[in-house]
């Protein structure tokens, strides 16, 4: 690595899903957990970068430590589906060649994030699902394995308690989901030679049937990058696939010249809530400038800026 590339600047962004998150209803010992955990995968992933990792290194390692978090619903943690069990997704794309790899409904990965980067790297493929994703897990020893169960908390167990008994007071699946759906967790990075990278992963959503797939693993949708930004998304996943959100916003950056925080924005403040959705994204251009855009009421979220600065924020007003 020559100085010119050593100077260039580094930046890192996470995010542990959007949607109802309220100081009250949070509690604050559970407040200062999340934000420590925000603290520690920062670090860990903007070390990465300044030990001359590429932004597909930084969101990896970060994605797969957010996945073993039992604070956000991706990997340990994730949420249940209607029957009992966990159904994992996870996509990660290269800006610098528009390499991506993506699996979902994988049930014995601990880090599905990681299973897609082997997609991106090793497969001729893009996408896998299901059984075929597992026998592609078998397929490579070095990712590692644990029962379904051992993704099991007991917080998940009592949200699919609690969307059962919806379900059985007649509460029916189009009613009015805003907000009452979070927990994604995403990277975005620039490193040392200007390329920037995404990866999202989720557990899914709460009592979710049919092997119902949202967003996160759907390119172009939750996860994004490309030459001029990378975008990571959370949210009503239905709401970000029929509008492509992640690809939506790099567009308006590349083909309109918007302004990174603007493109975001006019996507999540406005084509998103417009179609009847909500949620949140962040976003990284290549250089160093950082959109963290939410319409719910809170959204997990971290960031360290190429000057150095950092932040961790949870609600609307931080």
């Amino acid at each position: 690595m020559n100085a010119r590339q050593l100077r260039r600047p580094l930046a890192l962004a996470i995010h542990g899903g959007a949607g109802v998150i309220e100081r009250n209803a949070l509690g604050a010992e559970a407040e200062r957990a999340i934000r420590a955990e925000l603290d520690r995968v920062l670090d860990a992933g903007h070390a990465v970068l300044g030990n001359g990792g590429t932004a597909l290194d930084a969101v990896e390692a970060a994605v797969a430590m957010l996945e073993d978090s039992p604070y956000f619903n991706a990997g340990y943690g994730a949420v249940f589906t209607a029957d009992g069990r966990h159904e994992l997704d996870a996509s990660i794309m290269d800006g610098h060649g528009r390499r991506a790899g993506a699996v979902a409904g994988v049930s014995t990965v601990r880090h599905p994030v990681q299973l897609a980067r082997r997609v991106l790297e090793e497969s001729s493929h893009v996408f896998l699902i299901g059984e075929g994703a597992e026998q592609y897990a078998d397929t490579h020893p070095d990712i590692e394995r644990v029962p379904n169960e051992w993704f099991d908390t007991e917080p998940r167990r009592e949200q699919l308690r609690q969307a059962q008994q919806r379900e059985q007071r007649a509460w029916k699946a189009s009613q009015d989901l805003r907000g009452k759906y979070f927990g994604t967790v995403g990277a975005v990075a620039l490193d040392s030679h200007g390329h920037v990278a995404a990866a999202t992963s989720t557990g899914g959503m709460t009592n979710k049937r049919w092997g119902r797939v949202g967003d996160s693993p759907l390119i172009g949708a939750g996860t994004w990058a490309d030459a001029h930004c990378a975008v990571s998304c959370t949210g009503w996943g239905e709401y970000y696939i029929r509008n492509a959100v992640a690809h939506d916003i790099a567009a308006r950056v590349a083909y309109r010249g918007d302004r990174l925080q603007v493109a975001t924005e006019d996507v999540i403040l406005g084509e998103v809530p417009a179609h009847g959705g909500d949620g949140g994204a962040i976003a990284l251009d290549r250089e160093g400038n950082i959109a963290l855009v939410l319409s719910t009421a809170g959204m997990y979220r971290g960031w360290i800026g190429p000057d150095g600065s950092r932040g961790i924020a949870i609600y609307q007003d931080a």
